[in-house]
Order: structure tokens, then C-alpha cells, then sequence
């Protein structure tokens, strides 16, 4: 397994990630090694297959967690790249780094003490602000994603994520309104008020699936589940 050339790998990683469980594909996948696998599958992080995309970022944040437990600093040289790729030097523009990393940060308790202040820098705009809005929905996903297991990190983004609940964008705002949920539970309903009615639907990828729900329905679920975390 360590001739395997990365061409080779990234096809082996596309094909198993397409067509089995991620479970599944994590068994397969378990023989090769961790770090061309995660490198093969930086260019599946950039895929316009939804499923392929997302089972790509979890399988990436579950590799990185499992490095940073057996090598810290290789872990962090990982995070570096996903930093590099959204920094306008790069020449690129990053697509799946914000949620590689917020999986990557969500797993580890190291990682996401390092790291989090960066993700939040890149939703500041005395920060690394990102234009792109697809850049910015995957920057609220990936503070939501780290706040279902460390929600304090993720309170100083507060500030800079409620002003997307005023986007005309309706994925912003939904991705705004789980993201603050996840952090604040039911006490963050104030907030989310003027949306309880919005029939608006936007789509959001929690639990291990994507899911297509109005704003009515996301503010809803934050007050069934009385400040839990887990049904978003």
C-alpha cells in the first residue's frame, strides 16, 4: 500500500466514498496510509457531488483527529494547508476547507483550542473575512459543527454570526440560525424571532445527511429541543 500513487489512491478514496457508507468506506480505507489518504482527499473536498463532498469532509476530520492523537504537529501542518488554501496567495479559493477543518477541530480538543479563533477570523471583517457566499455558509457550518462538542470555542463568533441572520441570502440565514442554535440553545431564541414564520427553505448538512428545511422549521427545532444540540 505505500507505492500507491496518489492518482491512483484519490481514485481508489472517490469510488469507495461514492458508493458505500462511511463506515464502510473507513474499514476499506483503514490499510493505506493516513497522510496520502488525507491528501488524496483534498481534492475531494472541492467535489460538486453533495454526497461525495460531504462524506469527504467527515472522513477527512476523522483521519486529521486520529493523527493529531498519534502526531501533533503533523495534524497541525494539515490545518496549515486547509489556512493556506483560503489565504488569497494561494491563487485558489479554498472550496471544503472551512468544513475539513470544522470536522477536523470538532473531533480533537487540541485542534479546536488551537484553531478555532482562525475559523472564527474567517467571518470577521477586522479579520480574513471571506467574499464568496458559499465560502461563508461553509465557515457558519464548520463553527456550528465544532459547537456540537465545544460550544464554548465557538461563543466569541457570536458577534460576527449574527449579522448573517439579516443576509438576503436564505442559506445564510439558515446556516446563521442552526449555527447560533447549536451555540445557544433555546437562549438564543431572541435572536431568531423575526424568522419563526419564514417559510424560506434552505439546505444543511447535520447528522450525516442533508437536509432541506425552512427557517420556520430550524427556529422550531431549537425550541423542541429545549437547549439539546443533537436534533439539528
Amino acid at each position: 500500500m505505500k507505492d500507491i500513487s496518489s492518482r491512483t489512491l484519490k481514485k481508489i478514496l472517490r469510488e469507495v466514498l461514492s458508493a458505500k457508507s462511511l463506515t464502510e468506506a473507513s474499514e476499506e480505507m483503514a490499510g493505506f496510509p493516513r497522510m496520502k489518504t488525507i491528501n488524496a482527499l483534498f481534492g475531494l473536498l472541492l467535489s460538486e457531488d453533495e454526497n461525495l463532498k460531504w462524506k469527504a469532509v467527515t472522513f477527512f476530520g476523522s483521519l486529521v483527529a486520529e493523527l493529531a492523537q498519534q502526531d501533533m504537529e503533523a495534524a497541525r501542518v494539515v490545518i496549515r494547508r486547509l489556512m493556506w488554501n483560503l489565504n488569497d496567495e494561494s491563487g485558489g479559493i479554498g472550496w471544503g476547507a472551512p468544513e475539513a477543518m470544522g470536522e477536523s477541530l470538532a473531533r480533537h480538543e487540541g485542534l479546536a483550542e488551537e484553531y478555532t479563533p482562525m475559523l472564527i477570523s474567517y467571518i470577521r471583517e477586522d479579520g480574513n473575512f471571506l467574499e464568496l457566499e458559499a465560502m461563508q455558509r461553509g465557515v457558519l457550518w464548520a463553527l456550528g459543527r465544532v459547537a456540537e462538542t465545544r460550544p464554548d470555542l465557538v461563543r466569541p463568533a457570536i458577534t460576527w454570526i449574527r449579522p448573517f441572520l439579516n443576509s438576503s441570502s436564505t442559506g445564510l440565514r439558515g446556516h446563521a440560525v442552526v449555527t447560533l442554535g447549536l451555540i445557544l440553545g433555546e437562549t438564543g431564541l431572541k435572536d431568531l424571532k423575526k424568522m419563526a414564520d419564514d417559510e424560506s427553505l434552505f439546505t444543511v448538512f447535520r447528522g450525516g445527511e442533508t437536509r432541506t428545511m425552512s427557517l420556520k422549521e430550524a427556529v422550531g427545532s431549537i425550541m423542541e429541543m429545549g437547549g439539546r444540540k443533537s436534533e439539528l
